[in-house]
């Protein structure tokens, strides 16, 4: 009974265990966080970079954008500041961090005036490339017998052509860009009939849709090293903004800027064509 009394004081008297730090994701190094944020997709980096003071400041890193951003982002950024007034070309990408430089590159920015429009796509990280129809060549555009350019809010660049009718019908295009190495699809943004508002409601004109029925329009594509792609299909789908594919191309090399050229043609003048919308032309990657 002694003994174990003795050993209850002895219990009693020992000095207790200092207590336990709890730490948590704020305590992680910067380094160490920055790394996990390297492997997500730009939308998650920014929805952890609200997680706390260690996950804000690894997400401004540069190395973390860096994976993000195209390799030759910097002929990217030269090919947009090129057309814009307000910035120093020479100062504007060395003075921002790279998630401003992929921050400016994502929203659509605007060249060639205001006929193309470029942006990142934020599943690749590899730009799209908008053409306006203001942008290409189409037979007998700037006739008023056959031709129309209608104000909608329907197209990015606030305006589609519009054909009443005519007999030969041909849409020429032609794009250089410095797109990074990888695989792009080229297609056409068209509509048949002509859509409007009557009442606050969406609306579509379809009297004057006629002669695609007859013939399947052809699509071509080439690049300057040899690469060719043709497709045929009928238009369909009246009221309905449809993408139609060209087809596709493949970059190798992304040092030099790649030139494509495209068209879009129906030229049997056996009969009329006409009803038909033209907005834009995409370029973007598979």
């Amino acid at each position: 009974m002694g003994s174990g009394f003795s050993s209850f004081l002895v219990m009693c008297t020992t000095p207790s265990a200092p207590p336990v730090l709890e730490t948590g994701l704020g305590d992680l190094p910067e380094s160490v966080v920055g790394s996990v944020l390297a492997h997500l997709n730009p939308q998650e980096i920014c929805r952890l970079a609200a997680l706390n003071r260690a996950f804000r400041a690894a997400s401004s890193a540069d190395f973390v954008w860096q994976s993000k951003l195209p390799q030759n982002y910097d002929s990217i950024m030269s090919r947009i500041l090129d057309h814009d007034d307000d910035v120093d070309v020479d100062k504007f990408p060395a003075n921002l961090c790279k998630r401003d430089i992929y921050a400016r590159l994502s929203r659509p920015n605007s060249i060639d005036g205001d006929t193309k429009k470029v942006w990142l796509h934020k599943g690749t990280g590899k730009p799209c490339v908008l053409i306006s129809f203001n942008g290409l060549s189409i037979t007998g555009i700037d006739d008023r017998r056959y031709w129309s350019r209608v104000p909608t809010d329907e197209s990015r660049f606030g305006s589609v052509a519009y054909l009443q009718q005519i007999w030969w019908f041909e849409v020429d295009g032609e794009v250089e860009f410095p797109f990074p190495a990888g695989t792009y699809s080229l297609l056409f943004r068209l509509q048949l009939g002509r859509s409007g508002r009557r009442f606050g409601r969406r609306v579509c004109n379809c009297d004057q849709i006629h002669g695609w029925d007859r013939k399947p329009v052809r699509f071509q594509l080439s690049t300057f090293d040899g690469q060719e792609a043709i497709s045929e299909c009928y238009l369909t789908t009246p009221g309905t903004w449809n993408l139609y594919r060209v087809g596709s191309f493949v970059v190798a090399d992304s040092k030099a800027p790649t030139k494509i050229k495209f068209s879009m043609t129906q030229i049997d003048c056996t009969h009329t064509k006409g009803g038909l919308c033209v907005d834009s032309v995409i370029i973007c990657p598979q």
